[in-house]
C-alpha cells in the first residue's frame, strides 16, 4: 500500500509514541477502540500508522505519521488538510517534511522548462543566470516601462515584474505583454541575445486560467506568480494547461506560513519541495545573507529540494534580496552554477545606471571563474564591497 509520509516537530507535554498515535488517528479514521470489530475492518486500510516517535528534547517530539494514499486525491489541498488541517489548529507543531510515493507523484507534472529547458531557451550553459526586477514601476506609464525593460533587457538573462504590479489601468497585463515582446525582439536584433520576461500573472483566481491563456496568445515568455497567496492547486492548474511557459514562483506571504519555529511548513518543504511539484520552473526565495536573510539552513533545503533527482524536472533556485555584485562568489559557493542571480537594487542602483549594473553581475561571473572583470564590476564593489 502507498503511504504519504508526514514529518512533525511538536513541542508539547506527554508521551511520544501516545501523541503519535493520536495523530494517526485522529486524522485518518478519527477514532478506533470505540469502533466495532466490523468497522475495524473495514476502516483499518485508511488508518494512518505511527513510523517514528522520538522525545527530542523536554516537551519536544519528531514524529512520523504515514497516510494511506487512497486517503486522499491528487491534488495538494487534500494533502495538507489530511496531514495538516485540523493539526495546525492544535499548539505549537510545525510540518517539516512530505514524502510522496511515486506512484502517486506521477499525477503531478512538475516543471514545464526545468533547468536545461530555462538554459536551451536563453542558449546559456556555463553560468548562473541573472535577473533584475522592475524598480519604482507602480504608477507609471508605458513609455516607463519600455525604457526600463530596454535598458534591463541589455545586460541580464531574466526580467521579472514586481509581484506587487497588477492588472492596473496604467500598465495594463496586456500591454505588458505586447510592449514587451517588442522590446525584447529589438534587443534580440541588436545584440543576439534572448532574454525572458515574467509578467506578473494576477487577478481573481477563477481568471488566471483564461489570463494566462490570453499571455501565451499575446507572445508572453515567462509568467511570474504569487503562489503562496493562491494556493499550490492554481499553480498546479496553470502548468496542467501546457502553454510552454516557464513559471517563476515567487515567494510572497510564505514568511505567515513558514517563519515560525514552532508553527506552520517548513520553507524547503513548502518554497521548493511541493512548489517544484505544482510545476515551477524557477523559485525565488530570500538569500540568507540578503535584505530579508533565511537562516542558511532553509535556504540550503529549498536549493537541495530545487535540484534533487526526481521523475521530473529540477527548478533553478533563484537567491534574491539585497543581492549585489560583490555577493556573486558567495552565492556560486553556497548555491552552485545552476542558479539564477536576482536583483533590484543591486542592478538600478549602480553609479553608471542599470545596463551597467546588469554588466557588473556579468562580470562577477566572470571575475568568479577566474578571468577578468571590467569597470562595471569595479564600480560596484566600491559602492557595495564584496560581501
Amino acid at each position: 500500500m502507498s503511504e504519504i509520509i508526514a514529518t512533525y516537530h511538536i513541542k508539547k507535554q506527554g508521551d511520544s509514541q501516545t501523541l503519535a498515535n493520536k495523530i494517526a488517528i485522529g486524522l485518518t479514521v478519527g477514532s478506533w477502540t470505540d469502533l466495532t470489530l466490523e468497522d475495524q475492518a473495514h476502516l483499518k486500510k485508511y488508518k494512518g500508522s505511527v513510523v517514528e516517535a522520538v522525545e527530542i528534547g523536554e516537551n519536544e517530539h519528531r514524529i512520523k505519521i504515514a497516510y494511506p494514499e487512497h486517503n486522499v486525491t491528487k491534488d495538494f489541498s487534500s494533502i495538507l488538510t489530511t496531514v495538516f488541517g485540523k493539526l495546525s489548529l492544535d499548539g505549537k507543531v510545525k510540518l517539516l517534511d512530505l514524502e510522496l510515493h511515486q506512484d502517486y507523484v506521477k499525477h503531478f507534472k512538475g516543471p514545464a522548462f526545468g533547468i536545461g529547458g530555462i538554459r536551451d531557451v536563453l542558449k546559456v550553459y556555463e553560468r548562473p543566470l541573472v535577473m533584475s526586477i522592475f524598480k519604482g514601476i507602480i504608477g507609471r506609464d508605458v513609455a516607463f516601462f519600455k525604457s526600463q525593460l530596454y535598458e534591463q533587457a541589455l545586460s541580464v538573462d531574466i526580467i521579472k515584474d514586481d509581484e506587487i504590479l497588477y492588472d492596473v489601468p496604467e500598465l495594463p497585463f496586456e500591454t505588458r505583454i505586447q510592449e514587451g515582446k517588442k522590446i525584447l525582439e529589438q534587443v534580440k536584433e541588436e545584440t543576439g541575445r534572448n532574454v525572458l520576461y515574467a509578467v506578473n500573472l494576477s487577478g481573481p483566481v477563477f481568471s488566471l486560467k483564461e489570463k494566462a491563456i490570453t499571455a501565451q496568445k499575446l507572445g508572453a515568455n515567462a509568467l511570474l506568480f504569487n503562489v503562496h497567496a493562491y494556493g499550490l492547486d492554481a499553480l498546479k492548474g496553470l502548468r496542467e494547461l501546457d502553454l510552454g511557459i516557464p513559471i517563476l514562483a515567487h515567494p510572497a506571504l510564505s514568511g505567515a506560513l513558514c517563519g515560525s519555529d514552532d508553527y506552520g511548513l517548513d520553507y524547503g518543504l513548502l518554497l521548493s519541495k511541493l512548489t517544484r511539484l505544482a510545476g515551477a520552473d524557477l523559485i525565488l526565495f530570500p538569500a540568507p545573507y540578503g535584505s530579508v536573510p533565511l537562516s542558511t539552513e532553509d535556504a540550503n533545503r529549498i536549493v537541495q529540494y530545487a535540484l534533487e533527482e526526481q521523475p521530473y524536472k529540477k527548478s533553478l533556485p533563484v537567491p534574491s534580496a539585497g543581492i549585489h555584485p560583490g555577493l556573486v562568489a558567495q552565492l556560486i559557493d553556497d548555491f552552485g552554477k545552476d542558479i539564477v542571480i536576482n536583483a533590484g537594487g543591486g542592478v538600478h542602483g549602480h553609479p553608471r545606471g542599470t545596463v551597467a549594473g546588469g554588466r557588473a553581475f556579468l562580470e562577477a561571473i566572470e571575475v568568479y571563474y577566474g578571468r577578468s572583470g571590467g569597470q562595471a564590476y569595479e564600480e560596484a564593489v566600491k559602492l557595495w564591497g564584496t560581501s
